[in-house]
This record gives C-alpha cells, structure tokens and sequence, in this order.
C-alpha cells in the first residue's frame, strides 16, 4: 500500500542518483532498472524506492546504458503448460490450443534460472518484462520455447518460423507398418496435401526423431498414427541453429550474443 504522506526527508531513488550523477532522472532510471545502482550495498532496481538521507546510494563504475540492451530467453518447458498458442496458427510449432493450463511463462523468473548459465548476464526483474513468445508448443508437449524483449529476434521469429527447421524427439507406442519409417520420411499427406521430404530416423527402440520445416499443428501425430504409431510425448530440442542443450525441465538460460537461429 503506497504511504499517502511519505517522509519528505525520503525521496525517489531515481531523483538521488540524478542529483548524484547530475544526469536526467530518466538517465537515473535506467541506471537503477539496469541494476547498476545500490542502497547500502544492496542492488535496488526499481526507480520509485524511497531512501533516507543517512542511506549510502551508490552507482556503479562500469554502469553503462550501452549494456541496458533487450535479452533473449530459452525456456525448457515441461507438459501441462502452455506457451504463446495465442498466437496466430501460422506460427505455431503442432498441436491444438488447451484450456486452463497455466502459462509458461510464470516459470521465467531469478529461482528457474540456469545456474550453469554461461552467458554471463546478470539476472536483474527488467529481463522478465515485455516479453513476446514466436514459438508455440502444444500443452501437452516439453522443449524448447523461446521468449524475447529483443525486436529484431522477435521479427525473424515470426517472419521466419516457417522456414526454420526444428527438431523434436517424440515417443511412440504401436507396431510400424512395413516401410513406415520410409513413409515418414516421404510418402505422407497431410490436410490433404502431399508432404515435403522429412527427416526422420529412430533413437531408441520407443522414439523417432523428427527434422522439418513448416510444420502444422497436429502434424507428427497424424504422420505417426498413418503408419501405425501412437505419441505418447513430444520433445522440440532445437529451433533452427539453437538447441535446448542441457537445460533441465522448467530452467531457462539466456541467448547468447553469437547464437542465431
């Protein structure tokens, strides 16, 4: 609840760190929200807080607005989450919208971050805001889902998702038909339209590892049941150049500055 009568001797961090730095208080903003700025050794990144005289506000040497640039997040999201199916069709990875799921991306905060995370980047609340996600998964799949404040990313992914190749591994149960794994690959329709040559090749004795472009919701699962198999989960480990790699289920870790999909 905001003190309708503050301590006048209390005042705006962000007006102190102007004063401090004779800069303007937008300047002193982004210095504090950058988490470049502390209260009595303490990082304080929101710009409203309230010190009192006697406090030691100190800006840091290597602050930098240059380094206030937009971050890239990659989120290793688990089944019963959804993850940007509001999106239009056209960007969506496969499967159907579900209702009531919750968001994937109440898991993007400091406690689901990767703590082997080699980028380096300091974790700081600003990361977490105005984020759009380009790259849909289904409820009830797990992998790779990626979350952007960065405009550029953002437009590629959603400009070029269609020709992005991604990579799932999906589980199965069933008996193949004979030459199924060929039909996988080539042979299929799908809505009624002939599909494009696949890559698709068995790991394991229970899961088929799928490489496409384009792909529609509900593809592999109606690729599958043609040949006799039934999903029984779906996995995206890679979107265009960028793997998920070892980022355990519910973590995320930044994109890293020479990463491109």
């Amino acid at each position: 609840m905001t003190d309708k009568h503050p301590d006048p001797t209390h005042i705006r961090l962000a007006k102190r760190v102007a004063e401090q730095l004779n800069c303007s208080r937008s300047t002193a903003e982004q210095f504090i929200e950058g988490g470049f700025v502390t209260v009595d050794g303490r990082v304080e990144e929101a710009p409203g807080a309230r010190v009192r005289p006697d406090q030691t506000v100190a800006v840091a040497q290597d602050a930098s607005l240059l380094a206030l640039t937009p971050v890239t997040l990659l989120l290793h999201k688990p089944p019963g989450f959804e993850a940007g199916l509001g999106q239009p069709t056209g960007a969506a990875a496969h499967g159907s919208r579900s209702q009531g799921s919750p968001q994937a991306a109440t898991l993007l905060g400091a406690a689901s971050h990767l703590p082997e995370d080699a980028s380096g980047i300091r974790v700081l609340q600003r990361h977490f805001n105005q984020l759009e996600c380009f790259t849909p998964l289904p409820t009830e799949a797990s992998g790779l889902v990626v979350y952007t404040q960065d405009k550029r990313i953002a437009r590629k992914l959603a400009e070029d998702i269609e020709s992005l190749e991604q990579e799932c591994i999906v589980e199965v149960k069933g008996e193949i038909a004979p030459n199924g794994l060929q039909r996988l690959c080539h042979g299929l329709s799908f809505n009624g339209r002939p599909l494009p040559p696949i890559k698709v090749s068995w790991q394991s004795e229970t899961k088929l590892r799928f490489a496409l472009k384009g792909i529609r919701p509900g593809q592999i699962p109606a690729m599958c049941e043609a040949v006799g198999l039934a999903v029984v989960g779906l996995k995206r480990i890679r979107i265009g150049r960028v793997p998920l790699a070892k980022v355990p289920e519910g973590q995320w870790r930044y994109l890293q500055p020479w990463e491109k999909f």
